[in-house]
């Protein structure tokens, strides 16, 4: 049965160079790299080596704890290098890619059980689309998750608007949710914004969960935690909804496409705008001659769970957006005794309570040193769950397994307290902290 489900708890973070709707399609990247820090707990095998010869959809390496799930190349081209880090941990996987794109191979699919849905994308590097909580991880294929959770609206910060990125994409975000239903004894669930179903209001096959509210209202954690809590020994999968797109249209097709929109956003953004580019992609083909002059920091994802990257680096497996902000490397006059007109804060501390639909153009600054970790109330105000936020984190600070276990390390992925680090005065560590107690829980638990 759907429910509707008010999100009193969070906050939203309304930031200038929100993107456009309009879409720009890129020239054809030099470079594409796969990054196996993307996938948590993953260990590659490679299979080829460098200089091999590629088409969209060739394995390039596989789980080493699993050989049925695969990666594979989203371009045709040649595997140029190997990036390696300490010990010759596998960072990047970069390929040139050929000018003239050569046609993948079409595949033929069996969509009449499970098993050869999994097979189709366990072969053809769909799978890795498909996360598990609990601890937000790759899926395992031989798992039977309880329910399927797919997140349909994006409410963190200059977040991509799914309805304008899917609007036109109904018939393959369809076939991706019929596809995903014979993957489980249960139901796949859509979590819908209220008011504003938008290209998830004709989807069948589902239960449609309503939610209203602040961020982090669209984190499919937090739908989760509302809809169907997780309890040890529960498995649920998660997909992002246009990567139920992408599954629909290669199972509907048969032939590999990892082409996807982004939203390039954010105050650094000379015309915010959607841009359609492949996954992996150079980063400076979405970015060069659409950024302003200035120190700029370059974001794979949103602004508060996001990666890093520089600007001749490659796009993220996962990410809808692309966020460029101002870096914050000049200190300010007075600092926090300044009226501060221009920041913004979840506390009275700044005038910015007194205006809610002032847009902010915030930078990378902490805004303070590290403090004392206190009882404040702030992480409670943001964290739409019933869990004790604080006394988790101090649990994982302490290597507490067993008061980890009770206190919700099962529910929790880092976004879901990302407002949590947002608002701590202390400047905690807050989502390195609990993607390090996930760790440990992985080690211990299982």
């Amino acid at each position: 049965m759907s429910k509707n489900v008010n999100i009193r708890r969070g906050a939203n973070i309304k930031l200038e160079g929100a993107a456009a709707l309009q879409t720009t399609t890129t020239e054809m990247a030099s470079s594409y790299a796969l990054k196996p820090a993307d996938f948590l707990g993953l260990v590659p095998k490679m299979l080829l080596k460098e200089g091999a010869e590629v088409k969209p959809g060739t394995p390039i390496f596989h789980d080493k704890s699993d050989d049925r799930i695969k990666f594979v190349s989203p371009v045709s081209g040649e595997i140029a290098e190997i990036v390696r880090g300490e010990k010759r941990r596998i960072l990047e996987i970069r390929i040139v890619a050929d000018k003239d794109q050569q046609a993948p191979s079409v595949n033929t699919i069996d969509l009449s059980t499970g098993d050869g849905v999994k097979e189709s994308l366990l072969s053809n590097g769909y799978w890795p689309f498909i996360k598990r909580r609990p601890y937000d991880i790759m899926a395992k294929p031989d798992e039977s998750p309880k329910a399927i959770f797919v997140s349909c609206f994006d409410s963190a910060p200059l977040g991509a608007d799914l309805n304008y990125l899917l609007n036109d994409q109904y018939a393959h975000f369809q076939a991706g949710l019929d596809a995903l239903a014979k993957l489980t004894t249960g139901k796949v669930n859509l979590g819908v914004r209220s008011g504003n179903s938008g290209f998830a209001s004709k989807s069948t096959n589902v239960v449609k969960n309503t939610f209203s509210g602040p961020h982090p209202a669209g984190n499919v954690g937090i739908q989760i935690h509302h809809v169907d809590p997780i309890n040890k020994g529960d498995v649920v999968w998660t997909v992002d909804a246009q990567a139920v797109s992408m599954i629909g249209r290669f199972l509907t097709t048969g032939i590999p496409d990892f082409s996807k929109t982004v939203a390039l956003a954010g105050a650094g953004v000379k015309e915010p705008q959607y841009i359609k580019t492949i996954v992996g992609a150079n980063m400076s083909s979405i970015i060069s001659g659409r950024i302003k002059d200035g120190d700029y920091r370059i974001i794979s994802g949103n602004v508060l769970s996001g990666d890093t990257v520089a600007g001749d680096g490659y796009l993220g497996f996962f990410p809808n957006v692309v966020s460029v902000i101002p870096e914050g490397k000049e200190q300010q006059f007075m600092g926090w005794l300044a009226p501060n007109f221009h920041k913004f804060s979840l506390s009275h501390a700044y005038f910015s309570w007194l205006m809610p639909s002032k847009k902010y153009n915030l930078n990378t600054n902490l805004n303070g040193e590290d403090r004392a970790y206190v009882m404040s109330g702030q992480y409670e105000d943001v964290l739409p769950m019933d869990i004790y936020p604080v006394h988790l984190i101090k649990s994982i600070m302490t290597n507490d397994i067993e008061k980890m276990e009770a206190l919700g390390i099962y529910e929790v992925a880092p976004e879901d307290l990302a407002l949590c680090e947002f608002a701590c005065t202390s400047k905690t560590p807050v989502q390195r902290l609990v993607r390090q107690g996930i760790d440990t829980a992985i080690e211990e638990l299982g």
